[in-house]
């Protein structure tokens, strides 16, 4: 049985940090911490001589692809090729996010996920995030049109079973014929309902709120924006407590001023940093497939022929220190943002957090942000060289 030893490290939690502590991990476990450990472990990590920081590892919970693969793919070695590129840039855990398309696609791609064998060399992969094709039409980016539907509370329980219950996240437009129904289902099956692609009013906002919609997806792309007579949904999003925000901080889908005004206005504890990163992430510029579009990337953007920009190849390390970049926010803040909110949300119990009993899956890093090593249950899966 392999067990880790880390010492003299920062650890830094959501709400607090502690300097120069020993964490003993057992089984994929923290079974211990604190200072100066007498414990004998198969591989210790000292970290005496450099200021580092070991953070709770990353989660993206809004990611359709990485290193040439993408969930649509639908294939067990496009979800092994993206969790096991997302450990380089400290993602720990991931939910693999579909796109609008036919629906033999999307539940081919549904199946497929239920189907993933672990081998834990990689991230892991913690459940769906459906995004489409209950999105608005005026709204769709880089979503095809023409495999846009209203929401169907029957697809929606075919999906939920085909899946084996594995769909955490759907994005909705919430206005849309059926919509409210529709959330409220959602709610019913424990999926979180995340309004995005949507043209919905502050009112209609309000109501799909109040019958359960808590996130919004990818803030200010592709939804209704603020007008001071019409606050939209960027106004509503911003002002209800009851609503996480996912942000793309790679200063391509919003602006560094409207990043900074995000984090002034709702603060950290209800942020979730994403990448929404396609399947050219990591790669060099080119042309890419997206949903059955070609997908230009240059400059670190991805757009469609018509301009759309067709998701990013954003990394999480690089949104860490973008974030830090412009709003000067503190590591504490950088753990709610890529990690405990997201854990929160999903209801993820044992990760976002670095305590005894907790999934001992860690990102450590140093002053600059730079990732130097990633762990996942206890193994380290990835190290800078």
């Amino acid at each position: 049985m392999e067990t880790l030893l880390i010492k003299n490290i920062t650890i830094v939690n959501s709400d607090e940090r502690q300097e120069l502590c020993d964490l003993f991990i057992e089984n994929g476990k923290i079974t211990e911490m604190g200072p100066l450990l007498k414990k004998v472990a198969t591989r210790t990590i000292d970290c005496q001589q450099q200021a580092l920081f070991l953070l709770p590892g990353f989660i993206d919970i809004h990611i359709h692809g990485a290193n040439g693969f993408d969930t649509m793919d639908s294939s067990q070695q496009a979800l092994e090729g993206i969790a096991k590129h997302l450990v380089k840039e400290g993602v720990t855990s991931f939910l693999a996010t579909t796109m609008t398309q036919s629906t033999e696609n999307i539940e081919a791609a549904l199946i497929n996920v239920k189907n993933y064998e672990d081998h834990f060399e990689g991230a892991g992969l913690l459940g769906i995030h459906v995004e489409g094709p209950f999105l608005s039409v005026k709204r769709a980016g880089a979503q095809p049109v023409e495999f846009m539907q209203s929401p169907s509370i029957s697809l929606l329980e075919r999906w939920h079973e085909l899946s084996g219950g594995f769909i955490k996240i759907m994005t909705v437009a919430p206005e849309l014929e059926n919509g409210l129904a529709f959330v409220k289902k959602l709610r019913n099956l424990n999926i979180i309902a995340s309004m995005g692609h949507t043209d919905a009013t502050m009112d209609e906002v309000q109501t799909a709120v109040e019958a359960g919609v808590t996130q919004a997806t990818h803030l200010f792309n592709q939804m209704r924006p603020f007008h001071h007579r019409e606050p939209g949904v960027v106004g509503a999003a911003l002002q209800d407590d009851n609503v996480f925000v996912e942000l793309i901080v790679d200063f391509i889908h919003s602006h560094p001023k409207a990043v900074n005004l995000v984090y002034k206005v709702k603060g950290a504890k209800q942020i979730i940093l994403i990448t929404d990163a396609m399947r050219a992430k990591g790669l060099p510029d080119g042309e890419y497939d997206l949903g059955g579009q070609i997908a230009y990337v240059t400059k670190n953007e991805a757009r469609l022929e018509d301009g759309a920009l067709a998701g990013s190849i954003l990394t999480m390390e690089q949104a860490v220190k973008n974030m830090k970049a412009v709003t000067g926010c503190s590591l504490e803040d950088i753990v709610a943002m890529t990690s405990y909110n997201a854990a929160q949300q999903l209801g993820v119990t044992k990760k976002g957090r670095i305590a005894v009993s907790y999934d001992a899956d860690f990102v450590i890093i140093d002053r600059e942000l730079s990732v130097h090593k990633t762990i996942r249950q206890g193994q380290v899966v990835y190290e800078k060289t």
